[in-house]
């Protein structure tokens, strides 16, 4: 057994675990964050995607322990404690999402991208969007609903000056 201190969405948490134990169990099962998704547990599909030090990371194929000091964000840390980030309003408002289940994903992986297009004061072309979230995969939907989702959430950060 190995103690680690990771925060996660900005609370300091400490733990002890055995070396193999992956990110995503810990999350989950130890912490309570059930956004955190296993769907494939092999790293093909993209649901268990979170933040790790600000950049996504699938912790189905992490060890809790690799994340000694780091910071970790799920999709629940995303938007802060009172407010959900753009993307995630944004899914909601474009129907970016059926079932649900890979929607954390989802947001977790194409949030740095919204940022980084709307710093940019560009809106991508669709093809940079599906390239952006390509590592991710949804079984009910065609992913225009998604992509019209990025579009809204970029548009919309563009039209606050690119919050």
């Amino acid at each position: 057994m190995t103690n680690i201190t990771l925060e996660v969405n900005g609370t300091t948490k400490v733990l002890e675990v055995e070396p193999r134990r992956l990110l995503a169990d810990v999350l989950r099962h130890e912490f309570g964050f059930s956004g955190v998704h296993i769907g494939c547990a092999h790293g093909a599909c993209g649901c268990c995607t979170v933040h790790i030090d600000g950049v996504p990371r699938l912790s189905c194929l992490t060890f809790a322990v690799q994340c000694e000091g780091k910071a970790i964000q799920t999709v629940e840390g995303l938007g802060g404690p009172n407010a959900e980030h753009a993307l995630q309003q944004a899914f909601k408002s474009e129907h970016g999402l059926q079932c649900g289940y890979c929607t954390p994903g989802f947001i977790m992986t194409l949030a740095p991208f919204v940022g980084e297009m709307a710093a940019q004061k560009r809106m991508p072309d669709e093809d940079e969007i599906r390239e952006a979230m390509s590592g991710n995969v949804c079984r009910c939907t065609g992913y225009h609903g998604i992509v019209a989702a990025v579009r809204k959430a970029i548009g919309d950060q563009l039209a606050e000056g690119g919050k």
